[in-house]
């Protein structure tokens, strides 16, 4: 059986952070991380990591739901420029199971979700020194501090497509 390799956009939160959680998945082939822009605003780039994974191992609606669960997906906090809540598609069937699972998922949260479902323009890759910065950097204090509690709720809540392996260290 062939493998169906996607890619899709993801951004809300800082690069960094977001790179962290989706490397530490099954099925997660690779993460780049930087700005992507959006059809309806080519001009406007924020911080987001481009995801390519494998559908037969991780469902692009199980990558949606991590997510909305390790970013703030319902707050239109001062930063929401530079961490726009957004998933990036590439195509209408992308483009559809992202609205479905945005209203699927909104049950589970006490606030609209205000993460918006946008075709994707173009990314640019962020510099060599920063890429793949938390498993490069774990003593960091930004790494302690901020990327690591969204780990062990990654832990903690989708403990099934977690990779034991990449996340031992926090055992």
């Amino acid at each position: 059986m062939l493998n169906k390799i996607s890619t899709i956009g993801l951004g809300g939160s800082c690069h960094w952070c977001t790179e962290a959680i989706f490397l530490s998945l099954k099925g997660v082939i690779s993460v780049q991380q930087g700005w992507i822009s959006s059809d309806e605003a080519p001009e406007f780039f924020s911080e987001a990591v481009m995801v390519t994974f494998d559908e037969q191992q991780i469902s692009l609606a199980i990558l949606i739901s991590i997510h909305l669960h390790t970013h703030s997906c319902t707050s239109s906090h001062s930063m929401r420029d530079k961490y726009r809540s957004a998933i990036y598609t590439f195509d209408d069937h992308q483009m559809s199971v992202a609205g479905e699972a945005l209203e699927h998922l909104q049950k589970e949260f006490p606030d609209p979700i205000i993460t918006e479902v946008l075709n994707f323009h173009e990314f640019k890759l962020n510099k060599t020194e920063y890429l793949n910065y938390y498993y490069s950097n774990p003593e960091k204090p930004f790494c302690q501090n901020i990327v690591k509690p969204k780990l062990l709720e990654l832990l903690n809540k989708f403990s099934k497509v977690v990779d034991n392996d990449r996340l031992q260290h926090l055992r």
